[in-house]
């Protein structure tokens, strides 16, 4: 009724949220150009005086960018593999397939959402100390560091998703059975079921799923701290900046700091614009389902 009579009403309220949205991107990319000093004068200034590279050269060598750089791929990448998989598996078999204790394990994995990640922190540090026979550690766990010294520490507490199985469950609820009974008939297995036909009707959620999950990772902090407390070489992009902003002076790092945001930002954002049409697609269809 509001919308009828007032339609300029949710354009104000859609540009307002774009403004808000758009302008504190804006302006991060602009401080990344400013000089020395040019960032905390005042008047403010929007716009540098000189479009200067300097600052991306400095993040690059204070930050030592290409290890950062290597440990964020290489962990975002395993993670948002391995959530693909296992979500896409799991889903299909609490949704099409037929055992006991189908119900209570959906239930059960709902259960979990409603836990807050912070709670399995010190859990999951534990048990990747007491890793057997992994870092030292003899086969009770004992005498090392486990897995905390290696690429794994990053990437094994977020291999399995409880969002991603509960998302893409609900989605192949609403594939028809008789398709996928009709394949079984005609000699496929369950594997082969979810392989060549689930899977390609799941497509655009498994998109959203990924873009998702890799935004998730690739701007994971808290873990990635404690992991880079065992051992330094494992320190991610999140991790690297928030440490060159608390340990140096910050007047003069800031355009430094944001230089290296908009460098980490990039992958991120090329990855969304190429997959857009997807994503979208995917959010309106698992909203229909």
């Amino acid at each position: 009724m509001i919308r009828r009579r007032f339609p300029w009403l949710s354009c104000l309220v859609v540009v307002t949220g774009a403004v808000l949205t758009v302008v504190p991107f804006l302006d991060m990319v602009m401080t990344s150009f400013k000089g020395p000093g040019e960032s905390g004068r005042l008047p403010y200034r929007f716009l540098p005086k000189a479009f200067d590279l300097s600052n991306y050269r400095a993040a690059i060598d204070q930050l030592d960018l290409p290890v950062l750089f290597r440990n964020s791929v290489i962990a975002t990448t395993v993670i948002t593999a391995s959530v693909l998989c296992t979500s896409s598996l799991a889903g299909y078999a609490l949704a099409k397939l037929r055992f006991p204790g189908r119900n209570f394990l959906f239930r059960l994995v709902l259960s979990t959402m409603m836990f807050p990640p912070f709670l399995f922190l010190i859990p999951h540090f534990l048990i990747l100390v007491h890793w057997p026979l992994a870092g030292g550690n003899n086969l009770l766990g004992r005498g090392g560091a486990g897995l905390t010294v290696s690429i794994a520490a990053l990437v094994m507490p977020f291999l399995v998703n409880n969002f991603g199985i509960f998302l893409t469950r609900q989605f192949m609820v609403s594939i028809p059975d008789d398709v996928l009974d009709a394949a079984r008939v005609d000699g496929a297995g369950e594997f082969t079921v979810w392989w060549r036909i689930v899977l390609p009707q799941t497509m655009p959620v498994m998109v959203t799923l990924g873009l998702l999950t890799f935004v998730d990772a690739w701007n994971e902090y808290i873990w990635s701290l404690l992991v880079a407390t065992a051992n330094p070489n494992l320190m991610t992009l999140p991790v690297g900046i928030q440490l060159l902003q608390d340990y140096v002076d910050p007047a003069s790092t800031l355009p430094i700091v944001m230089a290296g945001l908009v460098l980490s930002i990039l992958p991120v954002l090329i990855l969304f614009v190429l997959l857009q049409k997807y994503y979208i697609r995917g959010v309106v269809l698992s909203g229909l389902k």
